[in-house]
């Protein structure tokens, strides 16, 4: 597969866009060209300010500058490719309060843990659209759910349609960063995610070279298929947990990780999306502690490094970026993502896409 890798297009400057009450403004980057920019993806949209996987998420994204919107790719009963975090839906959306969809609480294993909720392949998609997203995590994020109840459940079609408009009305083109979540989970379900995915892209003319489209998973089995059976022509990106490994595979991320890992790894993807403990772990004391050679092994092995998730809140940031006490509080995010991209990793998934900007222009 040596010959399918291409260089990772890290897109177009990111144009300024007006910042939110009390977020950071995305300043034009004049000067930093494609082949050297570092990408700012904007995480399930800019998730910092609107509820996660919705097509208000998505689009304030790409207005705060983020080159790609990152859409975590579920599927329903009837086949559709839908965006949530999880299969599990009870924490994104009213299902609960739905007397209707009562009946289809259930417990799961889902990658061997045992999970109770609603589940999206016991929708169709008609039975999804009546619902509406909410905040998954409130207690950090109140002032997102000022927008609950407001924004349906978008599908992944209907993403590329607002990636389409978007880039024709900021005059860039705006990329795609989909996620494949729980593929084998649902390959089980006889409800495989590749294949739909691969139509969806093809569908809209986005499996091509040069097309400004990344496809992820935490399963390496999943990109395999991807890049064997399928033959996708945009850059696969595997996903990399602190701990544990991918599941049902007998390796671990740390093995995965070492420069025979990163080697093989090569041979069927063209980047890495590691935690960003991965990047530089954390002291005993919360502080940040010594960067890894990742970056390094990497980039030998002709890898990206773009890791995951860079936020604002107090809770998220290491103990010496945190300003007073309340969790929920704003810290120094920029200096965070500064001190990261320092390290040579070549882009990162922010849910505050105008700090990611900012912060890449001070580098």
């Amino acid at each position: 597969m040596a010959d399918r890798r291409q260089v990772l297009r890290i897109g177009a400057a990111a144009a300024a866009a007006p910042a939110l009450a009390g977020t950071v403004a995305a300043p034009a980057l004049a000067g930093n060209s494609s082949s050297t920019k570092k990408l700012v993806v904007g995480h399930r949209g800019a998730s910092g300010y609107r509820p996660e996987h919705t097509l208000a998420s998505y689009e304030l994204a790409a207005r705060l500058g983020a080159d790609y919107m990152e859409p975590d790719l579920v599927i329903t009963k009837d086949g559709v490719l839908v965006c949530r975090h999880e299969p599990e839906i009870g924490g994104t959306t009213d299902v609960s309060s739905r007397p209707e969809f009562a009946a289809r609480k259930k417990t799961v294993l889902l990658d061997g843990i045992s999970v109770t909720g609603w589940f999206t392949e016991d929708f169709t998609l008609a039975e999804l659209k009546t619902l509406r997203a909410t905040e998954r995590i409130p207690a950090i994020r109140q002032r997102n759910t000022l927008y609950d109840g407001r924004f349906p459940v978008p599908t992944f079609q209907e993403v590329l349609d607002l990636r389409k408009r978007l880039s024709k009305e900021l005059d860039r083109e705006i990329g795609v960063f989909p996620e494949t979540k729980h593929p084998t989970y649902f390959q089980r379900l006889g409800l495989p995610l590749e294949g739909t995915l691969v139509r969806v892209l093809r569908r809209n003319g986005l499996d091509r070279r040069g097309a400004k489209v990344f496809v992820q998973s935490f399963e390496a089995a999943n990109l395999r298929e991807l890049a064997d059976k399928h033959r996708v022509q945009v850059p696969l990106v595997f996903l990399t947990g602190g701990a544990g490994g991918p599941f049902n595979d007998p390796r671990s991320y740390a093995d995965y990780l070492t420069p025979a890992g990163l080697k093989e790894l090569s041979q069927f993807v063209d980047g890495l999306g590691p935690e960003k403990g991965q990047i530089i772990p954390r002291n005993a004391d919360g502080t940040l502690g010594t960067p890894t050679a990742l970056v390094k092994n990497a980039h030998q092995a002709g890898l990206k490094v773009i890791p995951y998730t860079f936020r604002a809140e107090n809770s998220f940031l290491p103990a010496e970026l945190r300003v007073g006490t309340d969790v929920a509080a704003y810290g120094k995010a920029i200096d965070e993502q500064v001190t990261f991209l320092r390290t040579g990793i070549d882009g990162l998934f922010t849910d505050n896409p105008d700090v990611g900007v900012l912060a890449r222009s001070l580098v």
